[in-house]
């Protein structure tokens, strides 16, 4: 089931949050409702990939008493060492097996390739029960109620695709009897929240990858593109998975708003960044929090001196990128972003800070040629690009095109980039939801609302203006998604 369909948008998520307040006010267990829609929904997709979601949870549910039992213990270490590589042995039959076989058959070996279908989600729900375990060892976590812990696990908004959680983060929320009631303030936040998620995903990511994917899928005929259809490309998808992955975790954090539930903020407008290392801090910001956590610190962070400061920080990266999925690209992908890392604090070891246009657009710079491989089918397809970009296969014409075939007109695909590039530098979505939330609840005072001082007569017509546009908004997103497509996130 996605977000962006019919069947959630007015079937699954009002009958759920209806059920959770209707069975919160009757006295009742709401988490344990809330947790049985969740394992509804993620059934939805694939009904026989439901056993494996429960048997995960079973297995670090008990994993985790036993660690908490034993923790003073070495057989407590051992367990979480047990448990650990038999989360990471699960991720990785079912999402490394056949790019394993593939990349030994390379080398000589006569493997069979298996066909394994990736259940959706695995990598964010074992990654998130990977770090419980650890919380449980280290004493920062504990969990006792089998249902609140299917809860933690399986919670619809963000068992898909994050962002990630912590046990600190959302179990607090969960055990508090006030958020199962409902309260007008959380649900028209959270709507808005929600609905510029939605925009994000079916008027922008959904357009932009009509130009990326009619680029990049035409690589494999051999056809190289010629400058301007190469710099399109990688700058429509560039911009796609901008918006499609920032446009789910808004939709997540919407939704779950509405339920009276806080999930953490994922993105904070990475592509403002001036170096790699404050992308890094914007972007995916769960999945960066997690790798810092449990691979950077644990490996011994900053802490052994430079060298081996430098090596952890590819070491992480690529371990990140191979974390996004089973091919070669994403290890370059991550590979270079940990170069740049390294480079990004030698440069601030050495060098004056350079002028922030000439920062901003060198990281751009960096992320794009990053980006390519990370969409790219192959390494080959990948240089297809980057020759292109740089000026070997020429410059190009008002028609985009590979080898002949037209892909769309120039002055249309540069107008929808202008347009989704200018929409980076806006307000981001936590800062128009912040001002959104001064108009619902300021009621007597003058406020101030995106630097404007406003009277309560102001701040009324403001919150019925904001109303309009976004219902005008929501209603415009439904005429779209006729044709559903999934996050680009969900592959992961």
């Amino acid at each position: 089931m996605l977000f962006n369909s019919y069947e959630f948008l007015f079937i699954f998520l009002p009958l759920t949050l209806l059920g959770y307040v209707t069975i919160g006010r009757l006295g009742m267990r709401a988490a344990a409702f809330l947790a049985l829609a969740s394992l509804a929904f993620y059934a939805w997709w694939r009904v026989e990939f439901l056993p494996i979601l429960a048997l995960s949870i079973l297995f670090n549910y008990f994993a985790g008493m036993l660690i908490d039992h034993w923790r003073a213990m070495s057989l407590g270490r051992m367990t979480l060492i047990g448990a650990i590589t038999a989360n990471l042995g699960a991720l990785a039959f079912y999402k490394y097996a056949g790019f394993l076989a593939a990349s030994a058959n390379t080398l000589g070996a006569q493997l069979p390739l298996l066909d394994i279908l990736l259940p959706i989600g695995i990598s964010f729900f074992t990654f998130t029960q990977i770090a419980f375990l650890v919380d449980v060892w280290r004493g920062k976590a504990q969990e006792r109620h089998f249902i609140n812990y299917i809860l933690f696990v399986s919670y619809f908004p963000h068992l898909i695709a994050g962002p990630m959680l912590h046990h600190a983060q959302i179990m607090p929320q969960f055990s508090n009897p006030d958020a199962c009631r409902l309260k007008s303030s959380n649900l028209a936040l959270g709507l808005v929240i929600f609905i510029i998620g939605l925009v994000k995903k079916v008027l922008i990511a959904d357009p932009l990858s009509l130009y990326a994917s009619g680029i990049f899928n035409r690589l494999g005929t051999g056809a190289e593109p010629d400058m301007i259809t190469a710099w399109c490309g990688a700058l429509a998808f560039t911009l796609q998975i901008y918006f499609d992955f920032s446009g789910y975790s808004d939709m997540a954090i919407g939704a779950s708003k509405m339920f009276g539930i806080d999930l953490p903020i994922n993105f904070n407008s990475p592509y403002k960044a001036t170096n790699i290392i404050d992308f890094w801090r914007r972007w995916h910001m769960s999945l960066s929090q997690f790798l810092r956590d449990y691979l950077y610190i644990p490996l011994g962070g900053n802490q052994k001196g430079p060298a081996r400061r430098y090596i952890n920080l590819i070491i992480t990266m690529l371990l990140g990128g191979l974390w996004h999925g089973a091919n070669w690209t994403f290890v370059i992908w991550g590979g270079l972003h940990g170069a740049y890392l390294v480079i990004n604090h030698l440069c601030r070891n050495f060098l004056p800070a350079p002028p922030k246009a000439f920062a901003w657009a060198l990281t751009m710079l960096a992320v794009v040629i990053a980006w390519v491989f990370f969409r790219a089918s192959n390494f080959d397809q990948a240089m297809m690009v980057l020759r292109g970009m740089a000026g070997l296969n020429g410059l190009g014409s008002t028609i985009l095109q590979i080898g002949g075939q037209k892909i769309g007109a120039l002055g249309n695909t540069l107008l929808i980039l202008l347009i989704a590039g200018a929409l980076c530098a806006l307000p981001n979505s936590q800062s128009l939801a912040r001002q959104f939330e001064i108009l619902l609840h300021t009621r007597d005072d003058a406020a101030q609302v995106f630097g404007i001082k406003l009277t309560p007569r102001a701040l009324a017509r403001s919150l019925a203006v904001s109303a309009i546009i976004a219902a005008a908004f929501f209603f415009t997103c439904v005429g779209f998604i006729g044709e559903k497509s999934e996050f680009l996130y969900f592959q992961f």
